[in-house]
């Protein structure tokens, strides 16, 4: 059969035309019920936004995205990602919470040669010994933010500080992390159960031991619950607040209101941070989600930009393991926290800042940066990471 010139034209030009980009498969595993729900939320949300403003695409390719609630609880998560793993055969897996969670499934899903974006839990195992070429933490290592408490406490002064955590991975790691840069004196030091709601004895405690601050670390519902009970009980002006910027997170802030005001805390990152990327995105998740985006929501936000930066790189071509790997080690991407870098761990490398608790113009609570505490900061256990 001969052709045409027109339908020869017609044929050449289907031919060079490149076929349509498989979707990229992204799993998310996160808290969406139960206590601590608000995180994985506000990681979820900060995600699917980055999403959104690429028109349903990463890096220029079709994103096919499937969340699951872990209900904050390990055999969940395991299960879950097993059948991601297994059935929805995804090549990035990402969103989960809570350090124990995170140890309970990383581990077996870099094994199985899946990428995982951490956009929150950072255990000291997984930056040290159980490091991994596929795994990258976007947020930072667990002991971060509270090592740069730490040493604000010892600078302002402070000699007899009370601390509090709960009894889980990243509850220790924020205790080791506070007194890695804070060599004053320990008025006590108690571990809570992770969960927990109730701080009556924990707060008589306290006020029996006599320190002249607390340090405290408790994420979501346990730090509501707690702010609320030691302002009740009359300690707010006797005995000042530090924390990490997890305790006093714009979820808790929006629960707690002026208990929380004149509280000091940490982060990598505020909504006040003056550059492009932050100012995009805390308007547009306002816009989308009629709240204040909070820490959690910046996580989630910048995993999504790590991915579509990395997926661009590769023109949407993940069978090549280590291009994919080497263009998500770049991160070449405009983090809302302004510069960021990964460490030889993959775990990030960036600036800290202190912030205090304000009520803004429009009598919100939330957080104001006060200083910078550390530039290019990295983490402890670098030198543990054999890769």
């Amino acid at each position: 059969m001969r052709l045409t010139l027109t339908a020869m034209a017609a044929a050449i030009a289907l031919a060079t035309v490149p076929a349509a980009a498989e979707p990229v498969r992204i799993g998310m595993i996160t808290t969406l019920s139960g206590g601590g729900s608000a995180l994985g939320i506000d990681i979820r949300d900060g995600f699917e936004l980055a999403v959104k403003l690429r028109g349903g695409e990463l890096g220029g390719v079709p994103v096919e995205l499937t969340i699951a609630d872990d209900a904050r609880e390990p055999q969940n998560a395991t299960q879950i990602a097993e059948r991601m793993l297994q059935q929805d055969k995804v090549q990035i897996m990402t969103g989960i919470v809570w350090s124990n969670l995170a140890l309970a499934v990383v581990p077996k899903v870099v094994r199985a040669d899946v990428f995982y974006i951490s956009p929150n839990a950072g255990p000291s195992q997984l930056a040290g010994r159980q490091c991994h070429p596929n795994y990258f933490n976007v947020a930072w290592q667990n002991d971060n933010l509270h090592e740069a408490v730490g040493q604000y406490v010892r600078d302002q002064g402070y000699d007899n500080v009370y601390l509090l955590a709960p009894n889980y991975p990243a509850g220790k790691d924020s205790i080791a992390g506070f007194k890695r840069f804070y060599d004053g004196g320990i008025a006590g030091e108690t571990y809570t159960k992770l969960g927990q709601l109730d701080y009556a004895a924990e707060i008589a405690q306290i006020r029996a031991a006599k320190p002249d601050a607390v340090f405290f670390f408790l994420p979501g519902g346990m730090g509501i619950n707690f702010i609320k009970q030691y302002d009740q009980a009359g300690l707010k002006s006797e005995i000042p607040l530090f924390g990490p910027g997890f305790s006093f997170d714009q979820a808790i802030l929006g629960a707690v209101g002026k208990a929380a005001v004149g509280a000091i805390n940490s982060s990598q990152w505020n909504r006040d941070l003056d550059n492009e990327a932050n100012r995009t995105f805390v308007t547009e998740f306002e816009k989308a989600y009629g709240r204040l985006p909070s820490l959690y929501a910046s996580q989630g936000y910048d995993a999504a930009l790590l991915i579509d930066s990395a997926i661009r790189v590769v023109d949407g071509d993940l069978s090549d393991a280590d291009a994919f790997r080497a263009a998500l080690k770049k991160a070449e991407f405009d983090s809302v926290r302004g510069a960021f870098a990964f460490g030889a761990n993959n775990h990030p490398v960036q600036a800290i800042y202190v912030r205090e608790v304000v009520t803004d113009e429009q009598g919100r609570t939330v957080n104001k940066v006060l200083a910078k505490a550390f530039e290019s900061h990295k983490d402890a256990y670098t030198d543990e990471c054999s890769m």
